[in-house]
């Protein structure tokens, strides 16, 4: 029941003790999953099928976030880098290939060379077993050295230019004597005075040649034309 407040001489209690109306029963305090500040006012409650935001604040998106336009997607830059490296590589692949290919001529060529070089040198050699061959030198175990010889050299790629009865070439075939016939059509080698040899496509000494083959045409000589002299006139 409230105390009259206009009577003189009596302390005034203070204004938060008085109650306007009935005191209404607070109720059960709050639990301990809630705030202590009991000055800030409770939100609105989340309706039905919406998640309550306990709390939390909820930001509005200022104006420069608005604006921004949304990043473009980085497909086609990927696929324009992606094309490029690509390129790239098969350049440095066939660049590549190139060398290695160059490389392996280069090497065959240096080992020809080198064999072809060496196989040189022994040629006089063969020119001496040849001679003493026909002599009828070659006998016993000198026979069986130069037959081993003869082996090793041509499993290194050595192989004679030059038989009885080929066709002439001059690109193989050296003519030292030239034999006419007319009964032959085209140039033959009746002999092989010194044997020609090669290793593959490269040779290391044309064969020396006896040629026998249909004579050559005479020439026929015409005789030249005197130029007309004219008289001159005198004056």
């Amino acid at each position: 029941m409230n105390r009259p407040t206009h009577v003189r001489g009596l302390p005034q209690p203070p204004p938060a003790l008085v109650g306007h109306g009935r005191e209404e029963d607070p109720g059960p305090g709050p639990g301990p999953g809630a705030h202590a500040d009991s000055s800030s006012s409770p939100g609105p409650r989340p309706g039905p099928g919406k998640p309550a935001d306990h709390g939390r604040d909820t930001v509005a998106p200022s104006g420069h976030d608005r604006a921004t336009d949304p990043p473009v997607a980085p497909d086609a830059a990927l696929r324009a880098e992606l094309r490029e490296r690509t390129a790239d590589l098969q350049r440095l692949k066939a660049e590549y290939d190139n060398y290695r290919k160059r490389v392996h001529r280069d090497r065959l060529a240096v080992g020809e060379i080198a064999v072809a070089n060496v196989l040189s040198g022994l040629l006089p050699v063969l020119d001496s077993l040849a001679e003493a061959g026909e002599q009828g030198e070659v006998t016993g175990g000198f026979q069986r050295v130069a037959q081993a010889l003869h082996t090793e050299l041509g499993a290194l790629g050595l192989q004679p230019v030059g038989t009885v009865g080929a066709p002439f070439d001059p690109l193989i075939h050296e003519a030292v004597t030239y034999t006419p016939d007319d009964r032959l059509e085209d140039s033959v080698c009746t002999a092989v005075l010194r044997q020609g040899y090669r290793v593959g496509d490269r040779l290391l000494r044309p064969a020396q040649v006896s040629v026998t083959g249909k004579p050559p045409a005479a020439a026929v000589e015409t005789p030249a034309k005197r130029p007309t002299v004219l008289p001159s006139k005198r004056p």
